[in-house]
């Protein structure tokens, strides 16, 4: 079993046989793939575009565009649901550490300034790299000491863009 929030709402996600239940009703779809990162979705007779923009394993978020408007997928699987009955967490509050650039790329837009205090899962900027925007976020809380990049910079892998007090 999993729980999926989509844009703050929470659904349970069961995979029976080959077919996905959400919320105890069998999801009836028709899913196919028309790009590198592009898909065609037939649900309730209706047609959507979906594009995949980012996808977070560590912070297990996927981010979509539905018809061109951007949604948050946030997904638990049945052990970070026990974790989290048991009141175990991972999300009490670690530090956040300086960010680095995860590929090279270019910077589009920066979301914080010196002195901003971060939660974890703030979004802090926007990274262009082979032609896709990936949101870097923050993983875990704490307060920005300084911002190394600015919008329309190009940067390195592994150089540092925020570093935090």
């Amino acid at each position: 079993m999993y729980s999926v929030t989509i844009n703050k709402e929470k659904f349970k996600v069961e995979k029976k046989d080959d077919r996905f239940v959400v919320n105890g009703n069998p999801m009836d779809w028709d899913l196919r793939q028309i790009g590198d990162r592009s898909y065609h979705l037939i649900k309730d007779q209706k047609c959507y575009k979906l594009e995949l923009v980012h996808v977070d394993s560590q912070g297990k978020t996927v981010t979509v565009k539905l018809n061109n408007k951007p949604v948050q997928i946030e997904i638990k699987d049945r052990f970070d649901l026990l974790l989290e009955k048991l009141g175990m967490t991972t999300a009490a509050s670690n530090p956040v550490s300086n960010i680095k650039a995860p590929m090279p790329g270019l910077i589009l837009e920066i979301n914080v300034r010196a002195g901003d205090v971060i939660q974890k899962g703030d979004q802090l900027l926007v990274l262009e790299a082979m032609k896709m925007e990936n949101v870097i976020k923050a993983n875990g809380d704490g307060e920005v000491k300084e911002v190394l990049a600015s919008p329309g910079s190009s940067v390195e892998k592994n150089q540092v863009l925020i570093i935090f007090k």
